[in-house]
Order: structure tokens, then C-alpha cells, then sequence
């Protein structure tokens, strides 16, 4: 059984058991979350879709951690024209357990 889910802009195909880490959502560690936002759920032979969202259909996860991706460097430059930009990022992430899909 899997599910197709839209958090943070972003969709995602789960199945129970799963970690992944999401764009970051306000929650403590260990705190069970409901994910409502589900496009499609499909358990073998058997898919329901949404238009767009599935009514009734909700993922449960728990929250594992919370912390920053790596550091994405930025450069930009002019060939002959004297110019560079060095610039940096870290983006915020929430990992979460899949731990169970109704719907």
C-alpha cells in the first residue's frame, strides 16, 4: 500500500515504514503528525485519486528529527568583467516516519 502526498510544494510517494525528510514543519520530536494533503492512494489492484485531494484519506507519521540539508554553494561570474558573487544556503528539513495511510 503507498500513498501519494503534497507537503511544502512538493509531492511525495510514501509507504508505511518510510523515513524521508520534508520541508521543514513546525512539530517536536517524537510528535505524531496527520498529513491530510493526499493525491492518491493505491493498495494493490485497487487506486483512488483525488480531484486534486482525496476526501477523507490522511497519512500518519512521526517526527524522527529536525535540521538543515547541507550547505548549497552559489557562484556566479563574468567571464572579463571582474565580477563574482559567492553566496550559500542551508535549507531546513523535517524527517519523518511513515507510520500508517487510511483512506
Amino acid at each position: 500500500m503507498y500513498a501519494v502526498i503534497k507537503t511544502g510544494g512538493k509531492q511525495y510517494r510514501v509507504a508505511a515504514g518510510e523515513k524521508l525528510k520534508i520541508e521543514q514543519i513546525p512539530a517536536d520530536i517524537g510528535a505524531e503528525i496527520v498529513l491530510d494533503q493526499v493525491l492518491l492512494v493505491a493498495d494493490g489492484d485497487n487506486l483512488k485519486m483525488g480531484k486534486p485531494l482525496l476526501a477523507g484519506a490522511t497519512v500518519q507519521a512521526k517526527v524522527l528529527a529536525q535540521g538543515r540539508h547541507d550547505k548549497v554553494r552559489i557562484f556566479k561570474l563574468r567571464r572579463r568583467k571582474h565580477y563574482q558573487k559567492h553566496q550559500g544556503h542551508r535549507q531546513n528539513f523535517t524527517e519523518i516516519q511513515i507510520t500508517g495511510i487510511s483512506g
